[in-house]
């Protein structure tokens, strides 16, 4: 009887870690959903209101620098949004079943930084908006930090190309473009201090910051072996070197710029080359 009632009380006992354990799952994709929303919703109505009097473009403009890319490469959002999006649709189930226990066991390991995350994206655009810049900057690194975290956590683990397109690919691509958006944050923190530390000119304090978002670029695409997360610093840097070619940008002026992003671009790229080269065992893994 004794030994019925103890396996009785453990049966009792799993029943109800397991309801709890899909309690606390179903809270955490609540929300993630419902943070992501939040953030599209305060990214789409800071331009079309638009907040503050000003687009996200024009408070960039109002600090003029040579970091800035050219303003196409900023569609890389929608991506982004679109790509998060198919994540949240996936982690409903809408793509793979809802009791994939490996699916929902990443997702409860990235869900506090992605809520976060988000978070951090709304608050910076109310802070850019607002011209607090150095408070942007605040938001900025915690964006940052939060998506740093699910890369380390994403890259521990192997994906099928389902997998990769539906859970790595979004945060790489993320990750990517927010390390360089990171640097040109900082480069209008300069501005709008009006300082001009490391001597020299503009030219020569901006391809310092080149040669910084490089470093990082290369270093993060190597340790993670992130392809992803690599092409989108060069699309980037690609935009960077766009707006100083182009009549409606620098019109090629700032010529240590030009070669100085065009060297990093190279480097990016046959960085990504080495990695794929690397990766020939494991080809599905971007």
């Amino acid at each position: 009887m004794d030994n019925m009632k103890n396996t009785k009380s453990i049966k009792n006992a799993t029943q109800t870690k397991t309801v709890k354990n899909v309690k606390g799952l179903t809270s955490l994709k609540i929300l993630n959903t419902v943070t992501f929303l939040f953030m599209v919703l305060v990214n789409v109505l800071a331009n079309t209101l638009p907040l503050n009097n000003a687009n996200t473009g024009q408070v960039s403009d109002s600090y003029p620098n040579l970091f800035a890319p050219a303003a196409f490469t900023f569609a890389i959002w929608g991506l982004i949004y679109f790509l998060l999006a198919l994540f949240l649709l996936y982690q409903w189930g809408l793509f793979n079943g809802s009791n994939d226990t490996r699916k929902n066991e990443i997702v409860k390991k990235i869900s506090r930084y992605f809520i976060l995350s988000s978070l951090a994206n709304a608050a910076w655009i109310f802070a850019w908006h607002s011209h607090r810049i150095p408070l942007s900057v605040l938001f900025m690194l915690i964006l940052l930090a939060c998506l740093a975290a699910i890369a380390g956590i994403l890259t521990k683990e192997e994906f099928s190309l389902k997998e990769i397109i539906l859970m790595r690919l979004p945060f790489s691509i993320y990750f990517g473009w927010v390390t360089v958006a990171a640097l040109a944050n900082i480069v209008v923190l300069f501005v709008s201090l009006g300082w001009s530390g490391w001597g020299g000119p503009e030219q020569f304090r901006t391809a310092i910051m080149l040669m910084l978002g490089l470093i990082i670029g290369v270093w993060i695409m190597m340790k993670n072996k992130d392809i992803a997360y690599g092409l989108t610093v060069i699309w980037a840097y690609a935009g960077i070197l766009v707006k100083h070619l182009s009549a409606n940008g620098f019109q090629g002026q700032y010529h240590a710029i030009v070669i100085t992003t065009s060297i990093c671009i190279a480097v990016l790229a046959l960085t990504v080359l080495f990695v794929w080269a690397a990766k020939k065992t494991h080809p599905l893994k971007l």
